[in-house]
């Protein structure tokens, strides 16, 4: 394959990967994401996924193709989104496996009926050696650098071995992670360069979303409006920092109402990304509902879970929370998140209420 490059405009400088975790560990992307990462214009051999730098990774999939060389194993390792080639260096064991001069001669008779290190390491030996030599069909797992070779992108081994998974416990516990880590890591773009305005915004919301917050808990609110929450955010706007210096005219900018507007606006989105609170009804009359304080909505999440459990379908796992989901947006609210819904079967996990019986599946006791 030929390897696409970045655009040198959108890379970050490379003085600033290590600000990024992901560039110091071994990613554990999907082989599909390996072969179409692109490639730094600045240091060939680093690849961008996302913008995050990355140039070694983490792979668990099936063999299904092999070569031997005396000093290597070429492994073609599949993981049910693309097929990688993995060169695996044999080490010294593997090598002094074909000369048996050196592979420590005859037993020591001196040992007879007791502990033999000869044969002790011998038997250590062989079992580092099946784990390191695979055949067809066999799970291996392999660590390291992307390397180009022959137009063709591979994985330099500096780690590998068999996975013996005969119930498959290990694909599966991989298969759970790996989306996660690419909700939580991979798939959000990496910002290296804020500035001085961006930073003074967020610290200002950051604080309007707290002082919100700590509303919510002093006064066990149940729902409210806009204005009932507008007031408490002014200190906000009023200590401001004025930019303008002395010599300069005054620029014209949103006035302090405005401002105060789209603080809250801003505010109560992240909010309600969060799940912390949710509108009912969207109608002109902005009626917002603390999504933990809201006992209705907890009770139609407790309803639903004891019903549908109870059918065929749902009485083994339970019910997953996309069905949840689904059903609470088809008879309670359409306007519930994801986000709100986790909070509240986390509540309702907490007063023992439902139970989760796997990754997003829940039942009633």
């Amino acid at each position: 394959m030929q390897a696409a490059t970045m655009d040198p405009v959108e890379e970050p400088p490379s003085m600033l990967w290590g600000l990024d975790p992901i560039f110091s560990a071994f990613a554990r992307l999907y082989v599909r994401d390996i072969l179409q990462m692109t490639e730094s214009i600045q240091v060939p051999g680093i690849y961008f996924y996302n913008l995050h730098p990355i140039y070694k990774v983490d792979v668990l999939g099936t063999v299904v193709y092999k070569r031997e060389r005396d000093d290597f194993f070429c492994y073609g390792v599949d993981d049910g989104t693309g097929v990688i080639n993995c060169l695996c260096w044999k080490n010294d064991l593997m090598k002094e496996e074909a000369d048996p001069d050196k592979s420590g001669g005859k037993l020591s008779d001196g040992a007879q009926g007791g502990f033999n290190p000869v044969a002790e390491l011998k038997k250590l030996k062989q079992a580092q050696q099946s784990r390191c030599r695979l055949e067809i069909g066999e799970l291996l797992r392999v660590r390291g650098p992307v390397k180009m070779s022959r137009q063709q992108r591979e994985i330099m081994a500096s780690t590998y071995y068999k996975v013996n998974d005969p119930v498959m416990a290990v694909q599966i516990a991989w298969m759970m992670e790996v989306p996660q880590l690419y909700r939580q890591c991979y798939d959000k773009p990496l910002q290296l360069q804020p500035n001085a305005t961006s930073d003074s915004a967020v610290s200002s919301l950051c604080k309007a979303t707290n002082i919100i917050k700590d509303f919510f808990k002093q006064r066990s609110v149940t729902r409210f409006r806009p204005y009932d929450v507008q007031d408490l955010l002014q200190p906000l706007i009023s200590s401001q920092p004025q930019t303008a210096s002395a010599d300069q005219e005054p620029v014209a900018g949103p006035s302090a109402c405005q401002q105060l507007r789209q603080l809250l606006k801003e505010a109560l989105q992240i909010l309600q990304d969060d799940g912390m609170v949710y509108r009912k009804v969207k109608s002109q009359d902005e009626v917002y509902y603390v999504t933990a304080q809201d006992k209705d909505l907890l009770i139609a999440v407790k309803d639903i879970i004891k019903e549908d459990s109870k059918r065929e379908k749902y009485a083994e796992k339970g019910c997953h929370i996309l069905h949840i989901l689904s059903a609470v947006r088809q008879h309670y609210s359409l306007n519930v998140s994801k986000a709100a819904l986790e909070l509240v079967l986390k509540s309702l996990e907490c007063n023992s209420d439902i139970v989760s019986t796997s990754d997003n599946h829940y039942t009633v006791f």
